[in-house]
C-alpha cells in the first residue's frame, strides 16, 4: 500500500509529494523501499529452499546459508515495515498529540520482538553451522 499511496498526497500542479521537504518523509520513503527489497529477497530465498534438491551435501552449507539469508531478510523487512508504518502515521498525528502514539508503536513491535527472540537459537545455530567445520560421518561399526 505504501508504494501506491503517499502521505500528504501529491501536488496537482507539479506531481511531486506535498510533504517531500519533511525529513520524516525521507524516512518513510527509504523504509518503504528497504521493506520491499528485503521482503522480495526473503521470499526468493524461502522459495529456493522449497525448490532445492535436498541432497545430503546441500544440508552442509547451501540450505543453512539460504535459511540464514532468508531469516535475516525477513527480520529486516519486518523492521523496515514497522518504521515505514510509524513514519506514515507521524504525518497523520503531526498536529495532534503524537507522543501518545509511541506506546502504541511499542506494542505493535512486540510480536516481531517475541518472534525474533524465539528464532534466535535457530539463527545462532545456523551461523555456527556455517562457521564450524562439521566432521564427516564415519560408517565404521564399533563392537564393544
Amino acid at each position: 500500500a505504501t508504494a501506491s499511496s503517499i502521505p500528504g498526497g501529491v501536488n496537482q500542479d507539479s506531481g511531486h509529494p506535498v510533504l517531500e521537504r519533511e525529513p520524516i518523509f525521507r524516512v518513510f520513503s527509504v523504509a518503504s523501499i528497504v521493506a520491499l527489497c528485503f521482503s522480495v529477497t526473503a521470499l526468493v530465498f524461502f522459495l529456493a529452499i522449497l525448490t532445492s534438491r535436498c541432497e545430503q551435501r546441500d544440508f552442509k552449507r547451501s540450505l543453512p546459508r539460504k535459511l540464514l539469508i532468508g531469516l535475516s531478510s525477513l527480520f529486516t523487512s519486518i523492521s523496515a515495515i514497522l518504521v515505514s508504518f510509524c513514519a506514515g502515521h507521524f504525518f497523520v498525528l503531526q498536529d495532534q498529540v503524537h507522543r501518545g502514539a509511541f506506546p502504541i508503536y511499542a506494542v505493535a513491535c512486540l510480536p516481531i520482538t517475541f518472534f525474533a527472540f524465539a528464532q534466535l537459537p535457530l539463527y545462532f545455530d545456523l551461523l555456527w553451522s556455517i562457521i564450524r567445520k562439521v566432521p564427516v560421518r564415519s560408517y565404521k561399526v564399533y563392537y564393544h
